[in-house]
């Protein structure tokens, strides 16, 4: 999820924790656990430092270590340390258990995304998209907001989020049957199909999809439980091409081809040399692919620069590209 609504969940679970007597009956220790679980919520969100190293390193490595089963542990644990460094009298495992269920809820909402989570390293490598919850759902996000407000005003916040917790169940809930509608319907026109990648969007009823086969790689939409058909590639291995294999040492590209697994290449004769350039199918926005990777190269298959990520018109990539220097 977005930074915004991991907040609103931090301060949800600290107003649920007053339901803890032990939390509700110091006012030391529900300060302390409300700044545990709204710290507890971000944190693992913390390797959004990478951006200032390059796109490359934050793209392999986000919702990677720092979301990892290990991480549902160490993070409650430093948080707490520090926070009973600062209040030496309150109840270091109460607060550690808010603020743990803080840490493991924002791990567990982001499998939801497209984007996912490795959840489950270091015993599941694999990454855990399930497709189902926009990175930003405004029901979500309205509803902590609502809430919050509630108890603003007067309402007790342990009843106040308990409610609100239980309507974000039945929302998920609701949002995982229609994904796994739009899945059977998929299913059911391509029964031959190895993988259904579904993302979802800020409409309701819009999913971007895609479809591969064994032979195929089908583009479409699901709106409005209608199917749309965009574009049908050919589904084939990265060829052992040598200008290709000369740009997957670049560790933009290599960056992007550990995250995605719906991809479409091309290589490009330029006045420079050659250029390669992937694009993930399953983000299409309005006809463009905006999420992509590409690697310039000089005659001699030498990398001169390079770039992953969202691009939304040709003059931004070629002024990220201008100024991109070599990866390495």
């Amino acid at each position: 999820m977005d930074t915004g609504t991991h907040v609103v969940m931090g301060i949800a679970i600290g107003g649920l924790a007053t339901l803890d007597p032990v939390v509700s009956s110091s006012p030391a220790m529900t300060q302390a656990v409300m700044v545990g679980a709204i710290v507890g919520s971000q944190a693992p969100d913390f390797d959004t430092i990478l951006k200032l190293k390059n796109n490359a390193t934050y793209i392999r490595n986000h919702r990677g270590v720092t979301h990892s089963v290990p991480a549902w542990f160490i993070w409650p644990t430093l948080i707490t340390l520090f926070l009973w460094t600062l209040m030496p009298n309150i109840n270091v495992f109460h607060l550690w258990l808010w603020t743990f269920l803080a840490v493991f809820i924002h791990v567990f909402v982001d499998i939801f995304n497209a984007y996912g989570t490795k959840a489950f390293a270091p015993f599941k490598k694999k990454w855990i998209a399930l497709g189902i919850i926009n990175i930003f759902d405004p029901f979500i996000f309205i509803a902590h907001i609502i809430a919050i407000l509630f108890w603003r005003f007067g309402t007790e916040p342990g009843v106040t989020f308990l409610t609100l917790y239980g309507i974000n169940i039945i929302y998920y809930g609701w949002r995982i049957r229609a994904q796994r509608n739009v899945y059977h319907e998929l299913k059911s026109r391509h029964p031959d199909a190895t993988h259904i990648f579904t993302s979802p969007t800020f409409r309701w009823n819009l999913w971007h999809c895609v479809v591969r086969t064994r032979e195929k790689m089908y583009v479409a939409e699901s709106r409005h439980h209608q199917i749309n058909y965009f574009e049908t590639y050919p589904f084939e291995p990265i060829p052992d091409d040598p200008i290709i294999n000369a740009a997957r040492k670049d560790d933009n590209l290599s960056s992007f081809l550990s995250f995605s697994p719906a991809y479409r290449w091309e290589v490009t004769e330029e006045p420079h040399g050659y250029s390669v350039k992937f694009v993930d199918l399953r983000y299409r926005s309005k006809g463009y692919y905006p999420f992509i990777a590409i690697v310039r190269l000089d005659e001699n298959k030498n990398i001169l620069s390079s770039y992953t990520g969202w691009i939304f018109n040709t003059e931004a990539l070629q002024r990220k590209l201008e100024f991109a220097p070599e990866s390495s």
